[in-house]
């Protein structure tokens, strides 16, 4: 949820949260990241969010913010545990960065302590997943190629573009083998988006990358 002016996403998570075990499968975790000015409050639980006390809390608890995403797992990769439940959080240039996502990468499907590079650039990486999933893995693989692209946050249609490239090359490693959903959040105001493959025949789902 991105919005215009602070608001309460207390209503939405309610339904959300149901659908964590109860209307839905992903009973494997749950987890909630929103912001507050510059910092971010984070919520994670490996328990089903239909049944967790700590996602009823949340619901209890209203807060405003205008940016936040919530996630609920189905695990296909990596352990049902607090350390791979999503959003994943980390620090870049004074800005908290979230991300959760939704697919199967291949490239990413490395072993514990592997991280491949994408970018134009290479250098040390800053970055390092703590749990097991192929999601967390792209997360700090993307935040390691945008810290030795940038020295500082560039403008949001730079920082758009060079993106895009490096969605382009995850995608075209195995455009057939990847499902790659994922939102993004850079700071209090700003949340990307991002479908691959998303339209399929038949449908009319959007698909790229928006902020």
């Amino acid at each position: 949820m991105n919005c215009a002016t602070p608001t309460d996403f207390s209503f939405s998570w309610k339904g959300f949260a149901r659908r964590g075990g109860e209307t839905d499968v992903h009973c494997h975790g749950w987890g909630i990241a929103f912001y507050e000015g510059r910092g971010i409050r984070t919520f994670h639980d490996p328990s089903p969010a239909c049944s967790s006390p700590i996602a009823e809390l949340v619901s209890n608890y209203p807060m405003r913010t205008y940016n936040m995403m919530a996630h609920i797992r189905y695990a296909t990769q990596g352990a049902v545990c607090l350390e791979n439940v999503h959003p994943f959080s980390r620090e870049m240039w004074g800005i908290q960065w979230s991300f959760c996502h939704n697919g199967d990468v291949p490239l990413f499907k490395c072993a514990k302590g592997e991280l491949p590079w994408i970018g134009e650039l290479k250098g040390d990486k800053a970055y390092y997943p703590v749990g097991d999933t192929d999601s967390e893995k792209i997360f700090c693989a993307i935040l390691n190629s945008l810290k030795v692209k940038f020295s500082t946050l560039p403008s949001l249609p730079v920082l758009h573009e060079y993106l895009r490239e490096l969605l382009q090359e995850i995608v075209e490693s195995d455009e057939e083998g990847t499902i790659l959903n994922f939102l993004l959040g850079c700071g209090q105001y700003v949340q990307f988006a991002y479908s691959w493959p998303g339209s399929r025949p038949g449908s009319n789902v959007w698909n790229g990358l928006f902020y």
